[in-house]
């Protein structure tokens, strides 16, 4: 197979000599083509229905990988790839067996679920977005995809971009937030990150799969696998940008999702992956199913298994994951004339030139390096960085009389249920990592002020009163349950000896991800329950928020003076919460999705359209416009918004016209200040709102931001400009236009706090 290859490469190389010119893209195309048809070419129909299948692997024993299940099928060319086997020993040999022991020695796919982190671990994506650092997110990817690939693996199920505007589903932990152009940006990041500039010739990059293809975080109610109705216009224009984004950034694969969209399930919906992501998006990679979603259709009340996978393969979709709809009863529908063999042979193509980019072809075992795998994997340097860029997901919510950074000296009382929790500061969905390696809050807070303060320690509390709930909510990561009564007793006497309490509460790192909806959105009971313990002693409370997800936080913004929102900052985040709450460094993240004031708000989000009733006062009730009788509409935290331990000073924002001509552009700058004491990271945004459109716009958009760095009493001019396209949307027919007439520019430090000017566009 690599002599092949290479017979292939110098064939191009030597055309391209002659031309007097390097070989190109296209040129190295042609060469895929030429190599992949040939192949095609030698393969049976059962080969190549092989391909399109993607099995589990589940965590094979040592020395099983010979006998396994799973290398049967690899014998039987029965599959294209597999997921969940996390030993680059195992892959090596099982790779050997595609490679050595087959009729055309094709190679393997691996791939896992390396979500944010592989065992040097990042903050949760939600987390991640709320940095508004697009370099960040990129690097975390580019370490994840060289600690994957030194480990066997060479295709990630990441990025979910994913827009979500319920905090009741779990799944929100895993996204970007509520808003498409903050979601895109890190789209776009993702995969730079992961692929790399070079696919083929790197092996410290991997393939990265955009998903959920689509609307799945637009699940009904918030609850998780449930439907989604939705108008075009509000795909194209509010859900759909993230998608597309990572397509034009190169994304190799997409996954479809597990929901039916209006009725039709994403993984056989035609419109969505052949019209949209390929007709009119130009994506030409391969598209993957989730886990089993074939096998879900016959629980929709759509299909069987066999007519499942007819439509699935007759919609676009080439491969199958789990469900194996794509074997057996796939040969049977070829021959039966109910799915093409032409299409079949698109399918097939799709894997195999994903193979081919990843240079599997090349060489197999490029990803199964041994000594890369000990020495390049949760490194010192990987958790520097790791640890960095958590300091820069935390959100400062509340700082009353500036309460935070704490001073390292006399007594810290540490008390509630993610004090001692070194299993749960990765956050949801890290099944790559080894829990194992990672210190608790508790232990790196005492390193940190070894010396200087004396830490306290409580547990505090359970996560929930009740068991039951408690033991739904951790899922498998063990949490030593005591008695209530004696965790709370505990708690108040350790409390009374303290100068100051820093309560680590919120959600335990299971109570977000897949499978983990919620209708109560607030801490839970027991914890609620210690908070106000703590505050009725009358030492100043610091909270350490632990969340996937937004929260109703109206009791702790009223009652408590200071509140960090840390989120789950990774394997590092005990020492991330020391340099943030001790001040070695300042906060700068703003979040990327509203906290309601109640469940009942949601969905809620801050681009809303008004109505032809809007209430403009929040602050009473008032009859006859749209609000609700026990609570106003707006959020408690707004979309963009996060406090630092300096301030920041805007002076006015200019136009440099009041009007956008035909082709034209306009510059819009505002100075910004650091009037306060310590060097600060502040995040400008940029917010338009169309006043009249062919269609209701929402009252405001994020259009563009900037990350400043500014030192005590620094100022700098922001600049940004608006062209025709930051104007344009779908109206009702699905044009993408912009339309002439005034619109408002706003300017500020978050979606709620804004200076706002008016120009037309002609």
């Amino acid at each position: 197979m690599k002599h092949l290859r290479n017979l292939f490469v110098l064939a191009g190389m030597a055309s391209a000599f002659l031309c007097g010119c390097t070989p190109s893209e296209n040129t190295q195309d042609k060469e895929m083509d030429k190599f992949i048809s040939e192949l095609m070419d030698k393969m049976t129909l059962r080969e190549k229905l092989g391909q399109l299948n993607l099995p589990a692997g589940g965590d094979l024993t040592t020395g099983a990988v010979q006998n396994s299940n799973l290398a049967e099928m690899i014998r039987k060319q029965e599959l294209g790839g597999f997921f969940n086997v996390m030993s680059v020993e195992k892959i090596r040999e099982l790779q050997r067996i595609a490679v050595e022991e087959t009729r055309l020695g094709i190679p393997l796919v691996v791939g896992a679920d390396v979500i944010h982190g592989y065992q040097t671990i990042f903050p949760i994506p939600l987390a991640l977005a709320c940095s508004w650092d697009t370099l960040a997110t990129e690097r975390m990817a580019q370490i994840s995809a060289k600690e994957a690939t030194a480990n066997g693996i060479a295709w990630t199920f990441s990025p979910m971009v994913d827009i979500c505007r319920d905090a009741r589903w779990g799944r929100i932990a895993e996204g970007n937030g509520e808003d498409p152009y903050i979601g895109a940006m890190m789209a776009r990041a993702y995969v730079r990150g992961y692929q790399g500039k070079d696919l083929q010739k790197s092996d410290s990059s991997m393939m990265a799969c955009l998903k959920h293809f689509a609307l799945y975080g637009a699940s009904e109610s918030g609850r998780d696998y449930n439907r989604t109705d939705m108008s075009r216009v509000q795909m194209l224009n509010e859900y759909l940008p993230p998608y597309r984004a990572a397509v034009e950034a190169g994304v190799g694969t997409v996954m479809t999702s597990f929901n039916t969209i209006n009725g039709i399930p994403a993984t056989t919906n035609k419109w969505l992956i052949d019209d949209v992501l390929r007709n009119q998006w130009g994506f030409e990679g391969m598209v993957v199913t989730d886990y089993n979603s074939i096998g879900e259709i016959d629980i929709h009340g759509i299909a069987p298994l066999k007519e499942a996978g007819i439509m699935a393969m007759n919609a676009g979709t080439d491969m199958d994951m789990v469900a194996q709809s794509f074997l057996n009863p796939m040969e049977e529908a070829v021959n039966e004339g109910k799915v093409s063999k032409a299409r079949i042979d698109e399918a097939c193509r799709r894997v195999l030139e994903m193979k081919y980019k990843l240079g599997l072809f090349e060489n197999p075992y490029k990803y199964c390096n041994v000594e890369r795998a000990k020495t390049e994997t949760y490194s010192e340097a990987n958790r520097a960085e790791a640890r960095r860029i958590a300091t820069e997901t935390f959100v400062l919510m509340k700082n009353e009389n500036q309460l935070l950074p704490l001073a390292q000296k006399g007594r810290i009382a540490l008390i509630g249920p993610m004090a001692d929790a070194a299993n749960n500061m990765s956050g949801m969905w890290s099944p790559t990592c080894d829990p194992s390696k990672h210190a608790s809050l508790l232990e790196r807070l005492r390193a940190a002020t070894e010396g200087k303060a004396e830490i306290l320690y409580a547990k505090g509390s359970n996560v929930y009163y009740d068991e039951r709930m408690e033991a739904g909510a951790i899922g498998g990561r063990t949490l030593q349950r005591g008695d209530n009564q004696r965790l709370y007793a505990e708690a108040m006497a350790v409390a009374s000896r303290a100068d100051i309490v820093v309560a680590a509460v919120g959600e335990c790192a299971e109570m977000t991800g897949e499978s983990a909806s919620r209708t109560d959105i607030r801490i839970p009971d027991a914890q609620r329950h210690l908070l106000e313990g703590l505050v009725k002693t009358g030492k100043p409370v610091v909270v350490l928020l632990f969340t996937g997800r937004p929260l109703d936080l109206t009791w702790e913004s009223e009652h408590v003076p200071a509140i960090l929102n840390v989120w789950f900052g990774g394997s590092e985040t005990g020492d991330a919460v020391a340099d943030v709450l001790f001040g070695k460094t300042v906060p700068s993240g703003k979040l990327t999705t509203t906290f309601p004031r109640t469940v009942g708000q949601l969905p809620l989000y801050y681009s809303q359209t008004t109505t032809g009733r809007p209430d403009e006062d929040l602050t009473t009730f008032n009859r006859f416009v749209s609000n609700y009788i026990d609570c106003p509409n707006d959020g408690l935290y707004p979309f963009g918004y996060g406090l630092s331990y300096t301030t920041f000073e805007y002076g006015e924002m200019k136009l440099s016209t009041e009007t956008l001509t035909k082709g034209g552009s306009i510059t819009v700058t505002v100075p910004v200040k650091n009037t306060g004491n310590y060097d600060g990271t502040e995040i400008v945004q940029l917010y338009i709102h169309d006043q009249y459109a062919d269609i209701a716009r929402p009252v405001k958009e994020l259009k563009d931001f900037r990350r400043i760095a500014l030192k005590k009493g620094e100022s700098q001019e922001v600049t940004f400009t608006l062209t025709e396209d930051d104007l344009k949307y779908y109206n009702a027919d699905l044009v993408y236009k912009y339309d002439a007439g005034t619109f408002q520019v706003m300017v500020g430090p978050n979606s709620r706090d804004v200076q706002s000017a008016t120009f037309n566009a002609e």
